[in-house]
Parts: C-alpha cells; structure tokens; sequence
C-alpha cells in the first residue's frame, strides 16, 4: 500500500495524467454524479497530511525579511493579476475557466517548494518560510481577491469560500499541528523526521489523484462534445507559468544570491494546487468541475516545469559552492 502511495507520489507527471484519462472513461460511461459525496472526504485527505509536516515554528525565524517580503509580493501583488489577465485574454466570457485561472495564481507555495528548492540547492529554510507565509496569507486573501476581481462577472459566494478555507485550511492545520505533537511526543523528533513524517505526502498525492479523478468525470461530457477544450486551456496555463518563472528567475538573479535566488523562484511559481482544488470542488457548487479542471492541468505543467528547471539552474545562478571536506582531528 506504502509503496503504490510513494509511487503515486514521486510520479504525479504521470499520475495525474492517468486520472484524468480515467476520470474521462469513467464520466463518459457511468453517471458521475454520486462521486460528489467524496469530494469533502478527498479533499481532507489532500490537505491534512501536509499539514502535519508543517513547521509553523519557521514563522518566528527571522534574518531573510527582504527576501520574504520580496517573494511575497510576488505572490500577491502580481501574479493573480497575471492569472486574471491572462483569464480575460482567453476566455472573457467564460468567467468560471477565468476564476481556476485566479485560484492557480492566488495559493502560493506547497510542500513542493521545499523539495524543488533543496534539488537545485538552493535556501530551503527560506522555503520552508515560504511555504508557511504564502499558506496563510493566501488563505486569507484568496476570498477577498475573487470578490474584487471576480464580484461583477459572477456571484462570488463570499460566505462559504471564507467557510471552506475555515474547514480545509485552517481545521487541517490545527488537526494536523496536534497530530506532529503527538508523534513527536511519542516516538521523539528523531524519528519523527527520519521515518514517520515521509508517511504523510504520499497520503496527500492520492487525494489529489482522487479529486482530479472526480473533477474529470464530471466534466467528460462537456469535454468529448469539445475535445479541443484541453488544449484550449493549456495554452494560458504554459503563458502562466512561463511568465511567472521569466519574471521570478530575473528578480531572483539579480537581487539575490543563488541559494535566495532558488528560493524565490519555487517560493513564487509553485502554487498550491491542492487547496485550490479543495476550493473550487466545494465552494463553487456544480461550477466546480469547470473550476477545477484547468487546476488539474496546472498539475502536469508545474511538475513538468519544476523538474526541468532544476536541470538549466546552474545555468542560471551558477554552480552551487562547494563544501570543503571536514578533517578530523590528528589527520592529514
């Protein structure tokens, strides 16, 4: 069981295809109406098991403010009004494919962040800040950003958007803080960080292989009516990322080292896919799946771009500096 979860897990670029592709057969055959009831369940399970590995504590550490500050600014400051734009430039009067557009852009950060800064070596304490920060402030704000942007094109249902974020949010942040505690307590910190906390990821990708399942059936038979739809809602998302990563990587090489500049690239062009899945299947009612959909997508073009990226970053930023070897003592 562990080991089809990690392989899920290590292997979404495909994963996610392949739920897509099954969800379509499956909403193509069978009503896919009853698979709703397992949205809320799913979606728990999407965002409870990383909130266990978060380490809230990293809020408190200090001495990368301007690099933070910068990040984040990013984050909120332009990228959703990137993903509106470029929402608008596509599908004006599709507002729902407009507001997936809004809600990849407007969840920075997942654990990804971290991993993806470590491959490439770069700062991933900064990550781990990153990731917390970009968490809670985009919770915070993601309600407020759709009533601004969004409010004269649809009903933007503030009320159960601020509801949901409360539920698959900040309920699995206080469960899944409680959880790490008492792991902690019980079997200590060692073997927390070296056996248990793996455990918790893998759980979570299957979550989201579930939710992309759901959110394909749903939708498949809008999509085999208009087969090109898929392709008509990668192109925004490969402008999407391709700017987010041209934009960040320039600010990153420019104003940071390399460790900090590495940081801020994953910190900024990562999103949150995840919670922003959870948000769209249950805030926006039989809307979802439209929402949802081009989120899907998004998870094959940020995987994708992410791995590659690692490739070209000494390209980029340079080499990584070299440890020196550590001598012990009384040896040449």
């Amino acid at each position: 069981m562990w080991k089809l979860l990690a392989f899920l897990q290590k292997n979404l670029v495909w994963s996610i295809p392949a739920a897509l592709l099954l969800g379509l057969l499956y909403g193509s055959w069978v009503d896919a109406a009853p698979l709703r009831m397992l949205i809320i369940p799913l979606t728990f399970l999407m965002v409870y098991p990383m909130m266990v590995t978060l380490d809230l504590k990293q809020l408190a550490v200090g001495g990368d403010l301007r690099l933070q500050m910068v990040t984040q600014g990013l984050n909120f400051g332009v990228i959703p009004f990137l993903g509106f734009a470029i929402g608008n430039l596509f599908f004006a009067n599709q507002p729902m494919i407009i507001v997936g557009l809004l809600l990849t852009a407007l969840l920075p950060t997942s654990g990804m962040t971290i991993s993806w800064t470590g491959f490439a070596k770069g700062n991933t304490l900064a990550a781990v800040r990153m990731t917390v920060l970009g968490l809670l402030l985009g919770s915070l704000a993601t309600p407020i950003y759709l009533k601004l942007l969004m409010g004269t094109s649809i009903d933007v249902p503030m009320g159960d958007i601020f509801s949901q974020i409360v539920m698959i949010v900040f309920l699995p942040m206080v469960a899944g803080y409680l959880t790490q505690r008492l792991l902690i307590r019980t079997y200590g910190m060692q073997r927390y960080n070296s056996e248990l906390k793996a455990k918790f990821p893998p759980l979570s990708s299957l979550g989201v292989v579930g939710v992309v399942f759901i959110a394909m059936a749903l939708k498949a038979q809008t999509i085999i009516s208009n087969p090109a739809l898929l392709l008509q809602l990668l192109l925004p998302l490969l402008l999407l990322y391709g700017l987010n990563f041209l934009l960040s990587t320039l600010i990153g090489k420019f104003l940071f080292n390399r460790g900090d500049g590495i940081a801020l690239v994953y910190g900024s062009v990562m999103r949150n896919l995840s919670i922003a899945l959870a948000v769209a299947m249950t805030a926006f009612g039989s809307d979802g799946a439209e929402i949802a959909l081009i989120i899907a997508l998004a998870y094959i073009i940020q995987v994708q771009a992410a791995a590659w990226y690692v490739k070209f970053t000494d390209r980029i930023f340079g080499q990584a500096p070299v440890k020196p070897p550590v001598v012990q003592a009384g040896k040449p």
